[in-house]
């Protein structure tokens, strides 16, 4: 019987920025979070997507050559698209929106006619600072060092006709939801909100823009687009049927149970979306939870700044499981956290190879050595238990509840904590029992060793149970090799010591979680970052010509003339230098001094035709004189410097002009 309903989302992302694995942190504390209610019994609806309008859309499909809506489609659907990553993290959503799917369109406009109709939209004349990639608008006074105070990156004045939501008018309201109610957590973003956005005072929000096109027209006053952030945040809504008639369970799971954000959007989820809420008359979410972000090297991620780190690289490499457990298992979900590859194979080793992966592997190995592979009937109970043997039940029996009280405060990393601390009490119940010495003397201790194996199958089951929400996959497999069957895998159980079968029979299987090599994962992740960091550069990169013009008669100073390379060898104590003997028609040998050894080897440019200008001044090099300099074009390869002299045809005579 179901508990009730369950509405869950995570914020729908921007497709004009790669994910990363900032993103896939939020989905997956709101993936694990869906599975534990839908485990515990509730009704859940999980909805995620993308936001899919705005300038920085339509600039980078311009750039691509290509339509806003077949940019955000490749994106979105195409390979190692969203739905690509989601489909990889084993993410289980109920229901995916696309800000550009036509019954979200239709029911933009309407909301928007109603905010209209009702007196909290009026046209007006935007003047203010813009920030492009976060789609904001700020004031002078919001601006830190003259940046976005979000991402920090540089602002541009604008100044356009626009609509404007009465966002002042509900600065009370909001600001006593905030104070007084949980209506936004953790507690610290409530200080964060009104001290930085209310206290200064709350100004009307630009909601329309009239300076690009690709948007949802404002269909009453042609010319106008709607503004991302009243497009966006409405999908909570529109996902359910409100105002269209795409779904019609509005009614069955409005209002949301949380909307989990990264902190730098919470501003607009617990101030601008219940304003807009209030301003239509509908039920405000229960919460809005906002967690903090991975951070890399001492800042956020981000792509512009070239320091994303690839979740499909990590899921590849390590598996999707551990990598869905680290993000929950090593960071508080409402702080920042420091990522590194380091603490990600810290955490695989020490808790799921050394931890789990040992617990199941020893106990399953035990049972098919001393037992063979079947658990005799009758080993549930002993009448005479060992003070540890209690312990352990107790522990085990009563970790539902622990868990399950920090679940319900969104609190992952803690809900692990109690889990890991029943699997370390079974690994050390495997020591104070030493199973290989009872096994000596099978006549006399035999029930008594079956009983100790049950046991450890038995906490094993529970915390496998619990631990489903975080590796879905892997604890399948937990599963059928302790032998649990499905009556054992459920909720309820898991509060029930003793419901796994006295007669299972376990299967030692493949190890759930093999031991990583520290040092060469490091390697091999440090050359795939390094590639895919050359891989996001541009292919091709050619200097800028000139803009200054040069004289005629200056240019036709230089003397450029056809060399034939008779010697070439390395310059002592430099990694640069090449050193070329050359014939240049004069009857003399002319030496130059070149800095190219990174890309040439002296033997492969003996015998060549190059080009050199002959009449610069002589200069010196590391003790060596160079007469002239050699032609080469330059440009740049993913990032690396590319280098080719230029070389002309072997017909062409030492010392020809070119002209």
């Amino acid at each position: 019987m179901s508990k009730g309903k369950f509405y869950i989302t995570t914020p729908i992302y921007y497709p004009s920025d790669k994910l990363h694995i900032g993103h896939t942190y939020c989905t997956v504390a709101t993936d694990a979070m869906a599975r534990y209610k839908r485990l515990s019994g509730y009704d859940v609806m999980f909805l995620t997507g993308t936001d899919e309008h705005g300038q920085k859309i339509e600039d980078k499909a311009r750039e691509a050559g290509v339509t806003p809506k077949q940019y955000v489609d490749d994106i979105v659907e195409g390979p190692r698209g969203v739905k690509d990553l989601w489909r990889l993290m084993n993410i289980s959503n109920d229901r995916f929106i696309r800000t550009t799917d036509d019954y979200h369109v239709t029911a933009i406009q309407r909301i928007f006619k109603k905010l209209h109709d009702n007196g909290d939209i009026y046209k007006g004349t935007y003047k203010g600072k813009y920030c492009k990639p976060c789609e904001s608008f700020w004031t002078e006074s919001q601006l830190v060092d003259g940046k976005c105070p979000d991402c920090g990156r540089e602002v541009t004045d604008a100044e356009e006709e626009a609509y404007f939501f009465r966002l002042s008018k509900y600065a009370g309201k909001v600001r006593d939801l905030l104070e007084n109610t949980d209506f936004l957590e953790p507690r610290s973003r409530v200080n964060e909100m009104v001290n930085n956005f209310i206290k200064p005072g709350l100004e009307d929000l630009c909601v329309s823009r009239t300076s690009f096109t690709w948007g949802i027209p404002v269909d009453f006053d042609p010319g106008h687009v709607v503004y991302v952030w009243v497009d966006a945040l409405s999908n909570y809504i529109t996902a359910l049927g409100f105002e269209n008639d795409a779904y019609d369970d509005y009614e069955k799971y409005w209002p949301a149970d949380v909307h989990f954000v990264g902190k730098e959007i919470v501003r607009f989820h617990s101030i601008i979306w219940p304003a807009m809420l209030m301003s239509l008359g509908e039920p405000l979410p229960k919460k809005v939870y906002g967690h903090g972000w991975l951070l890399l090297d001492g800042g956020k991620m981000s792509k512009s700044k070239g320091n994303v780190v690839d979740p499909y690289i990590l899921a590849e490499k390590f598996g999707v499981d551990a990598l869905r457990f680290f993000l929950l298992r090593t960071f508080p979900f409402g702080s920042d956290g420091n990522f590194s590859n380091e603490a990600l194979i810290n955490t695989i080793n020490v808790d799921l190879a050394n931890d789990l992966g040992n617990l199941v592997s020893r106990t399953t190995a035990m049972v098919g050595k001393y037992f063979g592979g079947k658990l005799p009937a009758g080993c549930r109970d002993w009448a005479q238990p060992a003070p540890f043997d209690t312990e352990l039940k107790e522990m085990a029996s009563s970790l539902r509840g622990r868990y399950e009280a920090e679940m319900e405060r969104f609190q992952f990393q803690n809900a692990l904590e109690e889990v890991f601390k029943v699997i370390q009490r079974a690994n050390k119940y495997i020591d104070e029992n030493a199973p290989w010495a009872l096994a000596k003397d099978m006549d006399q201790n035999g029930p008594r060793l079956a009983h100790v194996l049950y046991n450890l199958l038995e906490a094993t089951r529970i915390c496998g149970v619990l631990l489903t929400p975080f590796m879905p996959g892997s604890m399948a497999k937990l599963f059928d090799q302790i032998g649990a069957d499905e009556a054992a895998r459920t909720w309820d159980s898991a509060a029930v010591w003793g419901s796994l079968s006295d007669d299972a029979a376990p299967k030692k299987g493949e190890n759930l979680f093999p031991r990583i090599d520290m040092d060469a994962a490091i390697r091999e992740l440090d050359a795939a970052a390094e590639e895919a960091k050359k891989a996001a550069l541009p292919p091709i990169e050619i200097e800028p010509q000139a803009t200054e013009f040069v004289d005629f008669d200056t240019f036709c100073k230089s003397d450029f003339r056809a060399v034939k390379v008779k010697a070439c060898t390395h310059v002592k104590k430099s990694d640069k230098l090449l050193c070329f003997t050359l014939d240049d028609g004069t009857g003399t040998d002319r030496q130059i001094l070149s800095g190219i050894a990174k890309w040439y080897e002296p033997e492969q440019l003996i015998g060549k035709t190059l080009v050199a200008i002959v009449n610069l001044p002589p200069r010196k090099m590391m003790g060596l004189a160079s007469n002239g300099m050699l032609i080469s074009a330059v440009h740049r390869e993913h990032g690396e410097e590319k280098l080719n002299l230029l070389m002309v045809s072997d017909d062409i005579p030492a010392g020809a002009k070119m002209c």
